[in-house]
Formats: structure tokens, C-alpha cells, sequence
């Protein structure tokens, strides 16, 4: 499948593997720049592996990420950093770091032995803080915190990096229903207000397709699906992707694709 040489990020006929175990068997896609884009997937399609590729955490077995115009692989790590962040699924922080440490540590790829912390680390930290709603709970610790304030806690820190690109691997892990869409609300949010573009890995097909502009439909590491979720989540794609049998209704509220399985 051809990609998109316009966007920032892409991967052009991509393959990781672990060990002689082949995950993604050449892939090709674009992310959309200035967009939220979702990949889904069944367990172990590849969803995060794919995501820890664009973001250099795994060496490709062949093809290439680029960013920005160049293999991702033959940038510096602190140059990578400053144009991409990513937050893992279970992200892990030292026993007893406060909020305020936590988020801080976003700013170390802007920072060096000539340039320590400055003015403007420290107006990035805050404003982080601030668009998270995190800005009151700052001295508190990590630990202490509901899941909801910790995932938002790590966004923060993401956000203090001050990246255009965001990598979020399934943010939603462990939380409510009523978190997740307080959390998805904030990443939309951030897309549509500060023009992040955002790539991130979600579980639940319907919250999937009310927050995707663009969607990517995986299975056994290969590209099915993508596109709009009027695209992507129709019975024939859940088949393809799932092995699903479902209708799709219109989700009364937003209007978007609605799975129903059978």
C-alpha cells in the first residue's frame, strides 16, 4: 500500500520481528498530520509493537520509519525526542516522585550540560500542568493519586515535552468508563487546541470510532483497514479485523459508527 510522503510520519514497507518471529510483515502507512489516529486490533496483532517502531523504541527487521523526511533511525536520540513523544502502556516512575518531578522530566530533551533549566522549562511544565488539570495536585505523590490523575499526570509529562507528535499506547489501560472518556475528551482536546497530532492504541472499537479522524485496522500484523471510522468499523471491516459478526448503528449521541455484536 502506498504511503503518503507529506506526512511527517510514516512507515514505508515495514517489518519488525522478534527473534526469527515475524510481527509486522512489511507495512506501509501514513499517520495524517493534525490528526487523532487510532489503531485497532485483537490481542497481539501488533497495535503496540507497530507503535513502539514509530517511535524508535524497536529496530525495524526491514523498511523504515521517517520522520520528517528522514529514517528515523539516523537521527539522535535527543533529536527524535524533541520532535516525538510516547508514552507506554504502563508507564513506571521511581518510588515517592511528586507530580511536579514527574512532569519535569519532559524537558529533558530541550536540556544539556550548556543548558540547564530555564525560564522557559519552567513555563512548559506549568502550562502542562495546567491543560491536564493537574496544576493543584502538583506536590502530591504519584503513588497517592486515583488512575485517572496518574494517566493525566503522565500526559503532562508528554505534554511538558513540548513534542508536535503524541504516541499513546492503550492511555485508557485500567481506567473507568468515566475516566476514559474524561481522558479522551482531554486527548482530543489538545489535538483540536494546541494542533498535536496524535497516534494512540485503544481496545474499545466504539470509543475508537468516536474519537478517530483516522483509523488503522490490524491483523497478525498486517495493514486491513484504514481510514475514517465510516470506513474502517462496517461489518465487513469487523469481520476482517475481529473475526466479528456485528451490526453498525449510528451512536445516538455523536453520530459515529457503533458496534453491536451478534
Amino acid at each position: 500500500m502506498t504511503v503518503s510522503q507529506t506526512d511527517r510520519l510514516y512507515a514505508d514497507d515495514l517489518s519488525v520481528a522478534f527473534g526469527r518471529t515475524v510481527v509486522l510483515p512489511g507495512l506501509s502507512l501514513s499517520v495524517p498530520d493534525g490528526k487523532v489516529t487510532v489503531i485497532v486490533g485483537a490481542n497481539a496483532c501488533g497495535k503496540s509493537t507497530l507503535l513502539r517502531a514509530l517511535a524508535r523504541l524497536k529496530a525495524p527487521a526491514g523498511g523504515q520509519v521517517v520522520l520528517d523526511g528522514r529514517n528515523i533511525a539516523h537521527r539522535s536520540t535527543r533529536e527524535v525526542a524533541r520532535t516525538l513523544g510516547m508514552l507506554p502502556q504502563m508507564p513506571t516512575a521511581p518510588e515517592g516522585i511528586r507530580v511536579f518531578d514527574l512532569v519535569e522530566r519532559g524537558r529533558t530533551p530541550h536540556q544539556s550540560v550548556l543548558r540547564q533549566w530555564s525560564k522557559a522549562d519552567a513555563l512548559a511544565v506549568e502550562t502542562a500542568l495546567d491543560r491536564t488539570g493537574m496544576s493543584e495536585l502538583g506536590d502530591r505523590f504519584l503513588h497517592d493519586l486515583s488512575g485517572g490523575q496518574r494517566q493525566r499526570a503522565w500526559i503532562a509529562m508528554a505534554l511538558a515535552q513540548e513534542t508536535d507528535l503524541l504516541l499513546l499506547d492503550e492511555p485508557t489501560t485500567f481506567l473507568d468508563l468515566a475516566h476514559q472518556i474524561e481522558l479522551l475528551d482531554l486527548i482530543r482536546d489538545l489535538n483540536r487546541t494546541a494542533g498535536r497530532t496524535v497516534v494512540m492504541v485503544l481496545h474499545d472499537i466504539n470509543l475508537a470510532a468516536r474519537y478517530a479522524d483516522h483509523m488503522i485496522g490490524l491483523k497478525d500484523g498486517r495493514l486491513i483497514a484504514q481510514g475514517t471510522a465510516e470506513e474502517v468499523v462496517t461489518e465487513a471491516g469487523m469481520r476482517a479485523i475481529f473475526d466479528l459478526d456485528c451490526m453498525i448503528i449510528r451512536d445516538p449521541v455523536k453520530g459515529t459508527p457503533l458496534v453491536v455484536p451478534c
